[in-house]
């Protein structure tokens, strides 16, 4: 058996929790995200074993070029492959869920109604899966990877079509669900890769028959990845919520060091970090090495971060990945004269039945966020060629372009840099310092 040491980085959001794996060449080899939950030990395992799943197919396509034959293959190969894992994943926490709902629909009540309450759950438990082949067949668009928030959506529906409120209620269904979910969520997979993979493979062949050919060289190539012992040498959290990650003091960073360390090992030029989450921001200075020099933070209030444009999405009934190309469909920007999240849904409510559209009022919210934002990078001192912009909000296509215009406006044209994985940067970061740790260890 051949082994591979890896150094794992968590950083535990107050939304996501991010985990990102490096090899001893300090190259990331696996990446993870999940929703972050109120068992941080949970989230922290759920997520570093996504990495590590992320971290297998890396090692299957790697397998796979290296064969002459396979690699021809390889990439409409690996699409399906990770598809029909992910549905087989989602499959099981959903027979999870449904066993969950069954013990909770257990009621005190007549025995009729609770044969009734459990038929229900069975009879939305079974069309859930059938709805989770169209979720993940091919060239499927799903609104999350996230289990909660794409079974949430399915049962919400199907129970608001299924509840009687003479009988079973829609709010009854809802409590069984919401009690369900959580059991599931704090539930591990265990070894999801050995689980998943071959039912997975059986799966793709049956699907695209022309693989059938390959069969026995692609049991061989998932096999040799399996047989690879990830040797996890080292672990350092970050984050938020790092002070209730299940690790040794010494095994925690600043969020601001690691972000710092993280934008520097994307971008080597960067000098200048913004990173807004969805509890804080961060305006960041580095050196040549990344390493912080100064920074600030904006204070508990959550305005200008992801939590706030959450907020803003569900006062306007739209998923937050909505709101960025809304607002660039603005036409006649609105001075937001608040970005607070207690006034927020009063300002907007107002605006609306003023007759101002929602693409403008939008547009303005976002400025007045990059408002926030440059007070913070200037009290840090200022925007260096390059800047680096990370977070949530970076994936937020109207955030950027008024920063960008706020960039531009106040010190002229600068390199804005923007990866979409920026998400993990905080997690490469506290990587990072979990492999020179050991470097540090070895040397001495």
């Amino acid at each position: 058996m051949t082994s591979m040491r890896v150094f794992v980085g968590i950083d535990l959001g107050s939304t996501t929790t991010k985990a990102v794996i490096l090899d001893e060449n300090e190259q990331v080899v696996g990446r993870g995200i999940t929703n972050s939950r109120s068992n941080y030990d949970v989230a922290a395992a759920v997520v570093r074993e996504e990495a590590f799943v992320r971290a297998r197919f890396r090692m299957t396509e790697d397998r796979m070029r290296r064969d002459e034959v396979l690699g021809e293959i390889c990439g409409s190969f690996l699409e399906r492959l990770e598809r029909h894992f992910r549905l087989q994943q989602y499959l099981e926490q959903l027979r999870r869920l449904r066993k969950s709902m069954l013990a909770a629909s257990e009621t005190p009540r007549h025995q009729d109604y609770v044969r009734a309450l459990m038929m229900t759950v069975e009879d939305i438990t079974e069309r859930m899966a059938e709805l989770a082949q169209q979720h993940f067949a091919e060239g499927a668009v799903r609104k999350s990877d996230f289990f909660r928030d794409l079974a949430s959506s399915d049962f919400m529906h199907l129970a608001e079509d299924r509840s009687d409120p003479k009988g079973i209620t829609f709010e009854t269904l809802c409590s069984i669900f919401d009690a369900a979910i959580l059991v599931v969520e704090n539930t591990m997979d265990g070894d999801a890769f050995d689980k998943h993979i071959r039912p997975a493979l059986m799966s793709v062949i049956r699907e695209q028959h022309e693989t059938i050919i390959y069969g026995n060289a692609l049991s061989q190539a998932i096999e040799d990845v399996r047989s690879v012992e990830l040797i996890e040498t080292g672990t350092v959290g970050t984050g938020y919520g790092r002070q209730r990650l299940p690790f040794p003091k010494e095994q925690i960073r600043s969020e601001i060091l690691c972000h710092g360390l993280g934008a520097h090992a994307m971008f080597p030029s960067t000098r200048t970090v913004l990173d807004i989450g969805g509890q804080d921001t961060k305006a960041i200075q580095v050196d040549a090495d990344g390493i912080v020099t100064s920074f600030q933070m904006n204070d508990r209030c959550a305005a200008g971060c992801g939590r706030y444009l959450g907020y803003i999405a569900d006062e306007m009934n739209l998923g937050l990945h909505e709101l960025g190309p809304l607002a660039q469909k603005s036409q006649s920007r609105v001075k937001i004269n608040s970005t607070c999240t207690v006034f927020a849904g009063a300002e907007l409510r107002d605006r609306l039945a003023l007759g101002q559209r929602r693409e403008d009022i939008l547009a303005g919210l976002h400025r007045a966020i990059m408002l926030r934002a440059m007070s913070l990078l200037a009290r840090s001192g200022g925007i260096e060629n390059e800047f680096t912009f990370t977070g949530g909000v970076a994936r937020n296509p109207a955030a950027v372009a008024a920063l960008t215009d706020l960039v531009r406006e106040n010190y002229g044209e600068r390199k804005i840099n923007i990866s979409h994985e920026s998400i993990y940067t905080g997690a490469l970061g506290a990587a990072l310092f979990s492999h020179r740790a050991e470097r540090k260890a070895v040397a001495a």
